[in-house]
């Protein structure tokens, strides 16, 4: 089967391009099912229940998130009402929703995903390491098919949850730094990996954001308000293909389309 992963969608630029290029992108490739990260969809930081559902309408089956999930207030109702959103797993007990579940495509196919979040230079959190393994071996009960998000900043980090989970899960795609990285791949036990899909939005800024906001910033070390760019936008993201009777992944192809 065919799934597309889309990196970090920001703002209303994020949205538009997800509204508009996934079911583009789900005839021209024969995409079977959709993983969107959209923690950053609303206004940047966060996520409602209306951008939510827009972005389910445009054709995301699955929404992951990161560290900021929790932005918006209604994010803690929501999130225990729509299954499809997931936080990062590896929370404290307690924490609302949940990082990982099987979830069905359209041809009634069934989907593992985890969503966990990275340490290093990041808020402590439980071990991501040891949530995914714990949580592949759940999903595995039911699926071999398991697509894992870790958002996370640094790229060791991330390479090495690919190879860690490497033979035990289908794709680990990091999420996070909003610039897509060039080092996809197939690792030795069939899974798929790349350090960073990339960001769908604005690409005339800084990672999202407008450019003066940011070198104001910088340049002043005053805390200044980061609006959302509105130039260039685009959508990436990776394309996986996933042998069904393996789970392991036949190919991954990194994803840049401009809206």
């Amino acid at each position: 089967m065919k799934i597309l992963f889309i990196g970090d969608i920001v703002g209303k630029p994020g949205r538009e391009a997800v509204k508009k290029l996934v079911p583009f992108l789900k005839q021209e490739e024969g995409v079977d099912f959709v993983i969107a990260n959209a923690e950053n969809a609303s206004g940047g930081s966060g996520i409602t229940s209306k951008v939510s559902a827009e972005i389910f309408s445009s054709g995301v089956d699955v929404i992951t998130s990161g560290d900021h999930i929790w932005k918006k207030s209604e994010i803690f109702a929501l999130i225990n009402q729509e299954e499809r959103i997931l936080r990062p797993l590896n929370f404290p007990a307690g924490a609302p929703g949940r990082g990982a579940a099987v979830f069905s495509s359209r041809k009634g196919v069934k989907v593992g995903v985890i969503n966990v979040n990275g340490r290093v230079f990041m808020d402590a959190l439980e071990c991501p390491f040891k949530a995914a393994l714990k949580a592949a071996q759940e999903l595995a009960k039911e699926t071999k098919i398991i697509i894992v998000d870790i958002h996370a900043e640094a790229t060791s980090e991330k390479i090495a949850l690919g190879r860690y989970l490497d033979g035990k899960v289908s794709a680990v795609l990091g999420t996070h730094t909003h610039i897509q990285t060039a080092d996809e791949k197939i690792l030795p036990g069939g899974c798929a990996y790349i350090t960073d899909a990339g960001m769908t939005g604005p690409y005339d800024s800084v990672i999202g954001r407008r450019v003066e906001d940011v070198l104001t910033r910088f340049l002043s070390s005053i805390p200044v308000k980061f609006e959302v760019a509105d130039s260039d936008i685009q959508l990436h993201g990776a394309l996986l293909e996933i042998d069904e009777a393996t789970g392991k992944a036949v190919s991954i192809a990194r994803v840049q389309k401009k809206l």
